[in-house]
């Protein structure tokens, strides 16, 4: 290393809707361990993230929960972060998007691109929600796509053939909320211009980065320059819609009333406003990171379903907020369970809750996970027969079985004093590995990597084999020679330590301490502890993995599943609604009514029209159970209950409701109320 560098990374933030699970510690170990490396070479770099927390979603989650937005992403990021560190996660800061830096930073840069004419205003037509009263969130709209045809796509996105789109270009389009077929209305929306940007993202998506050594950074994997390829080499860049009508939860768009942030303008922003946390509470000059001249770095880790928005609005957001772009956006791959997409029925879709309940080693997944990592867009798979054997092999029997067979001579035997091994020709080889690792560090090649330190923890194996220290300590005069071998041994586990310490930070954080010297650093595997030096009592640093872990983790979590279909089932009712008075509830008038006639309402697919006899007189009813109820006909003579006293309802083209037809309601379904026979139109209920 030549010249210290300032170096910021973030993760992609985590939604504020729900749980973590393994797919998620694939980024997040991933992007601790370059972090942990980096800061092992000596270089400043600060790890941020937060939870994702504006939007459609957690509005109606928080309203389905009985609390407040505010008051459930507190709940959702102390689990998540709770998660995060039970995973070894170092991050410098954890925030939240819902933050007073993060509502001044989007309103700043929204305000910068007004300024250089990147943002417009324009009237469109946006689906809407008849039965909700709301506007759809992309999200929210499922259908046909328009490019592949794949089935139940999202509004924004193809999952299939990664096409964007646009809600409106859906095919039979639904909302996901009601599932009632949504409706075209009008509102006015504010644009960020990306077509206009397109010259632009050509140029910085194929660019590089020169780093303060001089190294060249590309901005993009080699995969994912061939992905956005595929959007500007065909000008097929649209503008992008940055703003949403309320009812929403989020930033209100200045001088815009009504008017919000789309969550995907504020997320970005949110890896900012983490660092501006950081730096307003440990004195950095946070503005100094983001000029566009700095010699700074700023790299994002991300999933590749998430790389159209990091490769090109975000960029080009920060390009004409004219503040400094990303040094480079790695994504991976999805995590597959035994060779397979997560499932739940199955109980590989693992949470990383139930990992850590069940009492399983979190750095056995850290190793295992960064063993098969590398810096191209592949998926990961997590077999699990293969995670126990390859943990047992690695770590136990060939990382940790180096101390174990060495500690307990030199602490018996030497009084836990090591002797002179400068001269070791077996630590020079050790030694001579650490630029050749540090390199596959630095370009996020993992798998490479522990492959070379393994090897190496091949060679001191076969060193303790031709040495036999358990035969020199039975052998009188050759203390010497054991306390040399047992010496070297120690040192090389040392060294191996230095190496792991970015994938096992616990465990080198206890190694450290049996070693008896400081929070060990990459410089660390380049020198060798002196004669004299005294280690402490060695105690077992890693247990085995036992299969039967990994089918009680995975009974585990299909117990999970069926406890929440349990609790689903036995909370299936709503709350009660508050007390009223008894002369309240005499106020409705509701009566026994017969159906006269009964059909469907032409150009509605939700509803019935009644004719209904009262005794005293017939009235017209539309009702909106036209799901429950597909064929009408069969109505017909069947006596109802009729609210009578309620004012006449206009229904939009069909014409006027003159009551209302009660009903029960639940699994998706509604039940017309009955009475017994002998009951006659016009008799009151009460």
């Amino acid at each position: 290393m030549t010249q210290k560098r300032q170096i910021l990374v973030t993760s992609a933030l985590p939604y504020a809707n729900g749980g973590i699970h393994l797919g998620h510690m694939v980024e997040h170990i991933q992007t601790d361990i370059w972090v942990r490396f980096q800061k092992s070479r000596g270089h400043e770099c600060y790890y941020v993230c937060a939870d994702d927390t504006h939007g459609t979603p957690v509005m109606l989650a928080a309203q389905k929960q009985g609390v407040t937005p505010e008051e459930m992403i507190a709940s959702v990021r102390e689990s998540h972060l709770a998660d995060f560190t039970g995973f070894g996660i170092g991050y410098d800061n954890y925030y939240s998007t819902h933050s007073p830096e993060n509502e001044a930073l989007s309103r700043q840069i929204y305000l910068a691109l007004k300024q250089n004419g990147k943002i417009e205003s324009r009237t469109i037509e946006q689906l809407f929600d008849p039965e909700k009263k709301l506007f759809l969130p992309d999200r929210f709209v499922k259908g046909e796509c328009p490019k592949c045809h794949a089935q139940d796509q999202y509004g924004d996105n193809c999952e299939v053939c990664g096409a964007t789109y646009s809600p409106t270009e859906l095919i039979k389009p639904y909302s996901a909320i009601s599932g009632a077929t949504p409706v075209l209305k009008e509102s006015e929306h504010f644009f960020f211009k990306l077509g206009d940007c397109a010259d632009y993202l050509k140029q910085w998506t194929a660019g590089t980065s020169t780093l303060i050594d001089g190294c060249q950074q590309p901005h993009l994997q080699a995969e994912a320059l061939n992905k956005m390829n595929e959007w500007l080499q065909t000008d097929q860049l649209n503008d992008w819609d940055i703003s949403r009508d309320a009812p929403y939860f989020g930033f209100e768009i200045p001088d815009a009333p009504n008017k919000y942030f789309y969550v995907w303008l504020d997320a970005p922003i949110g890896y900012m406003a983490s660092f501006k946390n950081l730096c307003d509470r440990i004195g950095i000059d946070f503005d100094s990171w983001f000029k566009t001249d700095t010699t700074t770095e700023m790299y994002h880790f991300i999933g590749k379903d998430i790389l159209y928005f990091h490769a090109l609005f975000w960029p080009a957001t920060l390009k004409y907020a004219d503040l400094r772009e990303p040094t480079g956006v790695f994504a991976h791959g999805f995590l597959t369970v035994d060779g397979q997409k997560m499932s739940k029925s199955r109980g590989t879709f693992i949470t990383a809750h139930s990992y850590l309940e069940q009492k399983l080693n979190p750095e056995w997944l850290r190793y295992y996970f960064a063993a098969k990592l590398n810096s191209k867009i592949e998926d990961l798979d997590l077999n699990l027969t293969d995670f126990v054997a390859r943990v047992n092999s690695d770590l136990v029997g060939k990382y940790v079985n180096i101390a174990a067979r060495a500690a307990g001579f030199i602490s018996k035997r030497f009084q836990g004093k090591l002797t002179d091994v400068s001269s070791s020709k077996l630590l020079s080889q050790l030694q001579a590995q650490s630029e050749s690792i540090a390199a596959s560090y630095e370009a996020r090649e993992y798998a490479r990597a522990l492959r070379e330190i393994m090897a190496l923890a091949d060679v001191v194996n076969e060193y303790v084999d031709a040495n036999k220290p358990w035969e020199l300590a039975r052998q009188e005069g050759e203390d010497a020679r054991l306390q040399q071998v047992c010496s070297e041994l120690i040192n090389a586990f040392r060294i191996l330590t230095v190496y792991l310490s970015p994938v096992l930070p616990n465990l080198a954080t206890e190694a450290a301490a049996f070693l008896n010297v400081a929070p060990l650093q990459w410089s660390d595997s380049k020198s060798i502890l002196p004669a004299g030096h005294n280690i402490n009592h060695y105690q077992h640093l890693m247990q085995r993995v036992e299969a039967k872990q990994m089918d009680d983790l995975v009974a585990a979590n299909k117990q999970n599943i069926q406890t929440a279909q349990t609790t689903t089932v036995e909370n299936k009712y709503e709350p009660v609604a508050p007390t009223v008075s008894f002369d309240d509830f005499m106020k409705i008038d509701m009566r026994v009514a017969k159906v006269l006639a009964c059909e469907k309402v032409e150009g509605s697919s939700k509803l019935l029209k009644f004719k209904l006899d009262l005794g005293f007189e017939q009235r017209t009813v539309f009702s909106g159970i036209a799901a429950s109820y597909p064929e009408p006909d069969k109505l017909v003579g069947r006596m109802v209950i009729m609210v009578v006293n309620f004012a006449a309802r206009k229904m939009a083209k069909f014409g006027f409701s003159e009551g209302m037809i009660t009903s029960a309601s639940g699994n998706d379904q509604l039940f017309l109320l009955d009475v017994d026979s002998g009951a006659q139109p016009g008799m009151k209920v009460g």
